[in-house]
């Protein structure tokens, strides 16, 4: 919420979106792919955490190889299964990227917040010319 109930800029919200790329376009990890390797390491499982983020089991696979073509290396590995199913688990260096980036995103959150709240406590105090 950008100001107190009933201000202009009440149902006003600033949304950031932080997305690794590579050279100038090749996209390496945006939000989505994020969830689905944390949701990955969560449920050991591509179809759960597929399911779980409402996409298709066909997206995620095509999210999660285009990541790693990207990065040059694997970010799961596959176990097939038998009578209790196969599993997918995060990688090393899955594992390491899901939590630098988890930090990542906590400290620029940290960072923003005061600068967002400067920015809405000034837009609010501006005049309304009819």
């Amino acid at each position: 919420m950008a100001g107190p109930k009933g201000s202009r800029y009440y149902d006003v919200f600033l949304r950031q979106h932080i997305e690794l790329v590579k050279g100038e376009e090749s996209k390496v990890l945006d939000e989505e792919g994020f969830r689905l390797l944390v949701s990955i390491k969560n449920t050991d499982s591509i179809v759960a955490a597929a399911r779980e983020l409402g996409i298709s089991y066909r997206k995620a696979w095509g999210l999660l190889r285009q990541i790693e073509q990207v990065l040059g290396f694997s970010l799961v590995s596959k176990h097939r299964g038998g009578k209790d199913g196969g599993k997918t688990f995060l990688s090393p260096e899955g594992i390491e990227l899901t939590e630098a980036y988890s930090e990542l995103r906590s400290k620029l959150d940290s960072a923003l917040h005061d600068h967002v709240k400067s920015f809405f406590n000034r837009i609010n105090k501006i005049p309304v010319t009819k």
